[in-house]
């Protein structure tokens, strides 16, 4: 059996190459990635990729024929209209200022001089179309006079010639046409396509600060924009710090002695388990909500009371589990809980310490295995819901197939609005897991199978996502790989990232499936945009673990600008992708030389036997309001800085910097730097245990 599944899934593979793989964008109108079509579409001309499967293609064919059109030279051109639907970039096309167009944007103009469109659409397509059309009978139209443009309906009258409902071509090409730009793109009559500029050339190297000696596992910028953020422990602590300027020669400044807030009576601290996330509420300067996700001991504390994740509906039983590490099956529980700032100053955007009781339980479930629950929470930054990221649950290879399980919580990303809480009575009809609600646009809207939580499944065990603070759009997840491939993804509404049946690009078999199998042709997967086979890295270790970052929007070093960074968990690499062609989805990777700074305010000291600065372990990254980014690793804080004063070359650079606005800043008493030496023992015990709650996920 086991062997029927590798072969079906190798052959699967290989038929995917035979075609472009389905990046995470473009999108599509439902905000969903394009697929990967298995032959060509009868009626539309696409292949490789689309928006549209087979039953829609044929849809569109019937909507076409009974247009009726006689000329044959509009007929063409109206057609090619309708098929845009299906075409990769359909979303944008579409979709403006998310009201959703009867008809694609159509070029109207020549290409801006930095558009990332082909030549191509300098063609008036909006022109031609009307000087094709304009007394050309279309029944059913889809060319709607402006009102009805507005509320996207078609026109249902005996109105069927263009100018029998618009004036002239200027008003016609005036509600349906636009330019192609840098950040926009418009449909000429032709698939999209977008312009190569060959292999960008990397940065030269990446040039750090140390400005704390602490470790942690979370950074989250201040929602007061000011310049200050918050910093937890893998214990269960946050603090509040202030952030000195860059080059100011200060470190980060807090008071270690007096946390924001102290978790640690809740959280379930051991190897493996800890607090994994926080979040606070976008208006958390005016209502002081924040949330953390941490583990909890049912043995321990009688507030671990989650449903066990291994039940009937997802055909696992717990009592055929067995212990784990000497744990039974959800004795360790996942929970996301919320907290409050507010009482503690006159207003919640000065508060430097919160109340360590729960205000609400957000979340709680019991965990099957001991490794492989994620836990990162952070919140969109467009819709305002509440993303909670989760692994698969642990066990070597998924063995109860749970993240490709669309009734478990397992292996997914889940979107919860936080806002709109149902009644105790709503929560237990619905079924759910804590106090929140499914937003009505989750993915269970267009696919019931789906619980209503799932944003996206498929994953293994997410460790560091981002939102692209320039392009929201762009929500990239790093997801640890099992025994070869560590890759990055770009999350989209129900995408499937394809474990357990792939690992990265790769074919995957589990070594036992107590749980069953999915078919490899029931799935469309998302491939990864970038990643790493575990033989380019850590040699010595012999295993590898990616540590998700940022795109980089700092004004710091230019020559970063826009890449996404990433790095590995034994520090010794970083990686720096760039999109290309822009807009794309797919980047060129390149692992970049790092250094510290001679005049870092805490030195960096290097690895014995190499020039790299002694990082220890690269746990996860940060990024401030001034959108600098920060590497959080087991011997520090360390912040990316100018180029130049590691003596790397970057002809972009400017000494001089736009700053956030400075806010009331924390105390930062007689710890301000950092941990003390009379606690470094605990910061070598925090290490030692994240370290191996790390490597458990192998």
């Amino acid at each position: 059996m086991g062997s029927t599944i590798a072969t079906v899934g190798l052959l699967s593979f290989l038929l995917l190459l035979l075609f472009n793989l389905s990046f995470s964008l473009p999108l599509c109108i439902n905000s969903r990635a394009p697929s990967t079509l298995n032959a060509t579409l009868e009626f539309c001309p696409y292949n490789g990729t689309s928006c549209c499967n087979s039953r829609e293609d044929l849809q569109l064919q019937k909507q076409f024929q009974a247009m009726n059109i006689s000329d044959p030279g509009c007929a063409s051109l109206v057609k090619s209209v309708l098929c845009s639907k299906c075409d990769p970039f359909s979303g944008e096309l579409y979709v403006v200022n998310s009201q959703t167009r009867p008809v694609p944007v159509l070029c109207n103009s020549t290409v801006v001089a930095n558009s990332s469109q082909s030549s191509q659409a300098g063609n008036n397509f909006c022109s031609n179309l009307w000087d094709t059309c304009q007394n050309v009978s279309i029944l059913n139209s889809p060319f709607a006079p402006p009102l009805q443009v507005q509320s996207g309906l078609p026109v249902k009258s005996n109105l069927t010639k263009l100018t029998d409902v618009w004036q002239s071509k200027a008003d016609f090409c005036s509600a349906f046409g636009g330019p192609s730009s840098d950040e926009s793109v418009c449909f000429d009559g032709e698939p999209i396509t977008l312009n190569t500029s060959g292999t960008p050339k990397p940065p030269s190297g990446l040039c750090l600060e140390k400005i704390g000696n602490g470790s942690y596992l979370n950074m989250v910028a201040h929602p007061d924009g000011s310049n200050r953020a918050f910093f937890s422990n893998q214990q269960g602590k946050i603090w509040l710090a202030s952030i000195p300027e860059d080059g100011s020669g200060g470190t980060l400044g807090f008071d270690e002695s007096s946390p924001f807030a102290d978790l640690t009576d809740e959280v379930h601290f051991d190897i493996e388990f800890g607090m994994m996330g926080m979040a606070f509420h976008p208006n958390f300067a005016q209502n002081g909500r924040f949330f953390a996700s941490f583990n909890c001991d049912k043995v321990k504390w009688p507030g671990c009371t989650g449903r066990c994740s291994c039940n009937s509906d997802v055909n696992c039983d717990p009592s055929k589990i067995g212990s784990d590490n000497g744990a039974q099956p959800c004795q360790y529980q996942t929970v996301v809980a919320e907290y409050t700032a507010n009482g503690t100053a006159s207003q919640p955007s000065l508060a430097t310490r919160a109340k360590p009781v729960e205000v609400r339980r957000i979340f709680t479930m019991g965990l099957p295995f001991t490794s492989h629950h994620g836990g990162q929470i952070l919140f969109g930054p467009t819709d305002g819901y509440l993303y909670f990221i989760m692994g698969d649950g642990g066990g070597v290879g998924d063995p109860y197939n749970f993240a490709q399980n669309k009734k478990s919580l397992l292996g997914k990303i889940m979107r919860l609005d936080v806002d709109n809480i149902p009644s105790a009575a709503d929560i237990d009809k619905l079924g759910l897991w804590g106090n929140y609600s499914a937003p009505k646009d989750n993915p269970f809207s267009e696919d019931k199978d789906l619980q209503p939580e799932i944003w996206a499944l498929g994953l293994r065990n997410p460790w560091r996502c981002s939102f692209d603070s320039e392009r929201p759009s762009y929500f990239i997840c790093a997801d640890v790989g099992q025994d070869t491939y560590e890759e990055v993804d770009i999350i989209t509404k129900g995408g499937n990232y394809g474990w357990r049946l792939f690992e990265g690009p790769y074919p995957y078999n589990p070594p036992r499936a107590p749980g069953g199998n999915t078919s490899v042709t029931s799935i469309d997967p998302i491939f990864p945009i970038m990643g790493y086979n575990h033989s380019e890295t850590n040699k010595n270790e012999g295993s590898a673990s990616i540590t998700g970052g940022y795109v980089y929007r700092s004004t710091a070093d230019p020559c970063m600008y826009g890449r996404y960074l990433y790095g590995d968990l034994y520090a010794g690499a970083i990686w720096a992708a760039e999109e290309n062609p822009d807009n794309s989805g797919t980047f060129n990777t390149s692992k970049i030389p790092f250094s510290c700074s001679a005049d870092s305010p805490i030195q960096c000291g290097t690895v014995p036997g190499s020039t790299l600065p002694n990082l220890g372990y690269v746990f996860s990254f940060g990024e401030d309001n001034k959108k600098d980014v920060f590497i959080l690793a087991s011997n520090g804080v360390y912040r990316v800085v100018r180029p130049s004063r590691c003596k790397y070359t970057c002809s972009k650079e400017n000494v001089t910097r736009s700053g956030a606005s400075p806010g009331p800043a924390a105390s930062p008493g007689s710890y301000a730097n950092g941990l003390s030496d009379s606690n470094c023992s605990i910061l070598v015990l925090l290490t030692s245990s994240l370290l191996l709650f790390l490597l458990g996920i192998f």
